[in-house]
């Protein structure tokens, strides 16, 4: 997926789109250096490359905090530079990729390699270290050197740390650096043996169920954890209506804790498993129409964060066999924003401002990263897309190396004209 050097190139036509005001101000931006160099009403007599780019807006750039770049270990599904190039084309500038690769991320020299990997790449990759070494559940990693080193945050991603006291530990060391834990809430003991969400569809369709409660009661343990330490935690990938009224309570209590969303478990129900497509298994599974109410409601009343891809990479062969064989996941960096601004923006749920507070705002300062600024002088890091252009997914077309991803022939709005970052563009 070709980049090109972002030196003297100029943009005109767009709007920038001022987030905290819903403001639109037609303009044309000069960039040079990878820089901002001017932005004004009109630019004439531009001696540098010019792009049209009307209709589209301009927002400071897109960042995806859950995603599985899967290098080291299984460069068969993914690679940092094929996971880049998804995430480009789904208008992302900035990526936090998660622990569970091999070897795990557990040490200074496997996110030395992700950075370097990483560093001619237009999009910003943030690793996620592990919680515990070999994301074991035992011991606690080296902290303060995977920090130095470039970790933004911890987790073991879907390796859920069942010893209390060693998440209290980690919650407090953690603590120490202001970094947060991330934390895959399931109680393994109750999803044990579960391929999908446990209810009235699970038993029609004979597939051994999870319970909402295994997502629950980690959910409320590590509630207490944090108001027992003062740490900060963030709960990935949250899925039920309990989990939503857990938060809710915890954040009236004024606690330091926030969470995340998927695309996939706003726009599927359980029910969609009536085919058996193993693109549609995914942990936490897909729950009930009843349960992505309750997480809508979250959205509305600020509960909920920030929306994630989990962006989880398999090869064909993985999903092309028996449901209850198939690992879970799917593919999300492509389609994020379009499947958002379809359940989220178009069904006013939320506001086109707000929903892109949870996707280039909020995430960054969860992690305390520099949040992009669209002004002279800045580094350009932005994203430009047409939020009312629809277009039709196809996943032959993917820019990820695997293709299992349920949305193939969906027709999405928010189509990409492209990404900004690192004295980098791609236009598509």
């Amino acid at each position: 997926m070709l980049k090109e050097i972002a030196d003297n190139v100029c943009l005109t036509g767009g709007e920038i789109l001022e987030l905290k005001t819903g403001k639109r101000q037609a303009v044309d931006i000069v960039i040079r250096d990878g820089r901002i160099d001017t932005i004004s009403d009109k630019i004439n007599d531009f001696d540098g490359k010019t792009f049209e780019i009307s209709d589209n807006l301009i927002v400071p750039g897109l960042i995806d905090i859950h995603v599985h770049l899967r290098e080291p270990g299984r460069e068969d599904k993914e690679t940092i530079e094929t996971g880049c190039a998804a995430a480009m084309a789904g208008g992302f500038t900035a990526v936090a990729c998660m622990p569970n690769t091999t070897p795990a991320i557990d040490n200074q020299e496997v996110v030395k390699f992700i950075k370097k990997r990483a560093e001619f790449e237009l999009v910003d990759v943030y690793p996620i270290a592990a919680i515990t070494k070999g994301r074991q559940g035992q011991e606690i990693t080296e902290m303060a050197d995977l920090i130095r080193a470039g970790a933004v945050a911890f987790s073991d991603d879907g390796s859920p740390i069942t010893d209390t006291s060693v998440m209290r530990h980690a919650l407090e060391y953690a603590d120490m650096y202001k970094a947060p834990i991330i934390d895959h809430c399931e109680d393994p003991y109750l999803a044990h043996g579960g391929h999908m969400n446990e209810g009235k569809a699970s038993t029609l369709f004979g597939i051994p169920g999870i319970p909402n409660a295994a997502e629950s009661i980690q959910i409320a343990r590590n509630i207490e954890l944090v108001r027992l330490t003062g740490g900060r935690i963030h709960i990935a990938h949250m899925s039920t209506k309990e989990g939503v009224a857990l938060m809710r309570c915890a954040k009236e209590s004024n606690l330091p804790v926030t969470c995340e969303v998927t695309p996939h478990h706003l726009l599927f129900s359980d029910e969609a498993l009536n085919t058996y497509d193993t693109n549609l298994k995914m942990n936490p599974p897909l729950r009930t129409a009843e349960d992505i109410s309750a997480l809508e409601q979250g959205i509305k009343e600020g509960i909920i964060d920030v929306f994630a891809s989990d962006h989880a990479p398999h090869t064909i062969e993985e999903k092309e066999v028996e449901f209850d064989t198939a690992p879970f996941g799917i593919l999300g960096l492509e389609t994020a924003l379009g499947v958002i601004l379809k359940q989220i923006v178009n069904r006013n749920i939320l506001s086109l401002e707000k929903t892109l507070e949870k996707l280039i705002i909020t995430p960054r300062r969860i992690l305390n990263l520099p949040i992009p600024q669209i002004k002279e002088g800045e580094p350009a890091n932005f994203t430009i897309f047409n939020p009312a252009a629809t277009y039709t997914y196809d996943v032959q077309k993917t820019k990820s190396k695997s293709k299992n991803s349920p949305y193939h022939g969906m027709e999405l709005p928010g189509k990409i004209y492209g990404v900004i970052n690192k004295g980098y563009y791609w236009f598509s």
